[in-house]
């Protein structure tokens, strides 16, 4: 059984895919780039300012749910430029204590609206 998540505390999808999916037992997180829930625009152009807009995204879609991005099993992190790798890392310390998320950081051609970073989740319900 697949019971899709919504909340108005980040933002809307931008294209057909639900901001989370609940399903065997875990929450099914689709990528967070980090955009203002209320106004959809970027918090900053700022690698390190979007990341974590990107999490308190999803920890915000995690409440919606009834869980906690504390619980994260698997991120995957995408970014623009890999030289951003070390400051997404600070960001990213701060959201999680040990053991940590598995997790794969990769870079991509492109994200859309031309974010600099973006961030997915899989979480324990």
């Amino acid at each position: 059984m697949r019971i899709p998540v919504t909340t108005s505390d980040a933002p809307s999808a931008i294209g057909p895919y639900s901001q989370a999916i609940k399903a065997g037992g875990f929450l099914w997180c689709s990528g967070q780039l980090g955009l203002q829930p209320a106004s959809g625009s970027f918090a900053s152009q700022d690698t390190a300012l979007q990341a974590e807009q990107c999490l308190r995204n999803l920890d915000a879609i995690c409440r919606e749910a009834g869980t906690s991005l504390s619980k994260a099993v698997k991120c995957g992190i995408f970014l623009a430029d890999l030289a951003d790798f070390a400051a997404v890392n600070e960001v990213y310390a701060r959201w999680f204590e040990a053991p940590f998320p598995a997790r794969a950081t990769v870079q991509v051609a492109r994200l859309p609206k031309d974010a600099r970073v973006e961030i997915d989740a899989v979480v324990e319900l």
